[in-house]
């Protein structure tokens, strides 16, 4: 029988290995498999190509040093709401908390039903099911996580072991058994670069990139169930993002090793192409099977990490207070759940609003970004002597720079996706009475 202590709190059982796992699963999906065609297609420069992986690598990696700041003097539940509720105050945390919990929930939604339709292409008698298919994976994906914190840790490792060593071996592939095709795609791509790409191309590229990128933080939602933060976390998040980093960039190695520049700048799926150039038509399959795991493992992570934001919302009277509710397994009994149902209650809704909240996401989460560098900002400020086992290097100036660079990012997305962004904006402005209204119920 679950102890009195377990039903509200979390439990303290992962460490560096989960920790690992969950930035590789939480961050890579199908974005690396997907985005190089289109970002060929805008740029058309190896050179520049590589160059805006590099510097939305570095971009994760400045970004990790400030989460790992802020998870380890802050060690609790929900990364970006904590710190800044704790920073600015219950409404801006209540904005941030409820903004990168809705925005997970769409991802989770369309995630399911994306992995669904790749089962459909290596089963075509599916595809008249997709939908309740992905209802299907959701429904496994809780019925397992409610078994507990431990099982699901140690699923997340398994997974993300294998995803990592699925996209080594396609490097290593590409390179190796690639000799036969390698000289014709030099030639191909010596003679597509023409020159340097416009401008918007660019910005186009870098926003494909950052929204690959997204989930480098994932680690810090799990701060206060590691067994020991403070030496931990460090070593985790640096480790898991350093992994992340140097799969991106040695796959996108491979493939413009591979790919003529013509034929990569029309591909929709690139790593499947250069399977195919190498190994013949028959391998699309394996690809194919290596996606529905890489989108699952993404889905393990989300419905485990997103919970953790609502449940802790709960704990400071942000939410319903039932969401504070942990089995004895250390699962957010409520909040897990609820995740869930909502994510499947989008699948019903149709893939077109999954796909339209996403887009909505990604201003959301950029948005928790800035929050969060905004917050280790002020709490240096706000409480000097609290305790920081970890110091991010190059303050201010670290924090700063990605606080210009996201909001940067923002005009981009503002730019390019007007409709996605106002529906964002009007949230904002209707934020303020949910606020009020979900005091006014806890109080």
């Amino acid at each position: 029988m679950a102890s009195e202590k377990n039903k509200g709190e979390l439990l303290k059982l992962l460490g560096v290995g989960f920790g690992i796992a969950v930035t590789v699963g939480g961050t890579i999906g199908t974005g690396i498999l997907r985005k190089p065609g289109p970002i060929a297609a805008n740029l058309g420069d190896p050179t520049l190509i590589m160059l805006v992986w590099v510097l939305v690598s570095i971009y994760a990696f400045l970004g990790v040093l400030c989460a790992i700041e802020l998870g380890v003097s802050v060690p609790k539940a929900g990364a970006w709401y904590v710190y800044a509720r704790r920073a600015f105050g219950d409404y801006v945390g209540f904005v941030t908390g409820i903004t990168s919990w809705l925005g997970t929930v769409a991802a989770l939604g369309f995630g399911a039903y994306t992995m669904s339709e790749f089962v459909a292409l290596m089963m075509p008698e599916v595809e008249p099911i997709i939908r309740y298919m992905a209802i299907g994976i959701l429904i496994l994906l809780m019925g397992f996580h409610w078994l507990g914190t431990k099982s699901a840790g140690r699923s997340q490792e398994i997974i993300s072991f294998l995803k990592a060593i699925g996209l080594f071996a396609f490097v290593i592939a590409c390179f190796v058994y690639g000799g036969e095709v390698k000289s014709e795609a030099l030639v191909a791509t010596t003679q597509k670069v023409a020159g340097p790409a416009l401008l918007t191309s660019l910005i186009v590229s870098l926003q494909s990139v950052f929204y690959t990128f997204d989930g480098w933080h994932t680690a810090a939602y799990f701060s206060e169930e590691t067994t020991d933060p403070a030496k931990n976390l460090p070593k985790s998040m640096i480790s898991g993002v350093l992994v992340v980093i140097a799969i991106y960039l040695l796959v996108n190695l491979a493939i413009l090793y591979i790919m003529p520049m013509d034929e990569l700048a029309n591909s929709k799926l690139a790593a499947s192409d250069a399977i195919k150039l190498i190994f013949g038509e028959k391998s699309a399959k394996v690809v194919t099977l290596f996606l529905t795991l890489s989108i699952f493992g993404m889905l393990n992570a989300q419905i485990m990490f997103s919970p953790r934001v609502i449940y802790s919302m709960s704990r400071d009277g942000l939410f319903f207070k039932a969401a504070q509710k942990v089995n004895s397994g250390g699962t957010p009994a409520i909040a897990m759940p609820l995740t869930g149902i909502c994510s499947i209650l989008l699948i019903l809704s149709g893939k077109e609003t999954c796909e339209k909240l996403s887009d909505i996401a990604v201003f959301f989460f950029v948005l928790c970004y800035i929050a969060g560098f905004a917050s280790l900002i002020m709490l240096r400020k706000k409480e000097p002597e609290l305790p920081r086992p970890y110091k991010v290097a190059g303050y201010p100036f670290i924090p700063y720079l990605l606080i210009v660079i996201s909001l940067l990012f923002l005009i981009g997305a503002v730019y390019q996706d007007i409709q996605s962004s106002g529906y964002a904006l009007i949230f904002l402005v209707v934020s303020y009475p949910l606020f009020w209204l979900t005091k006014k119920l806890n109080q």
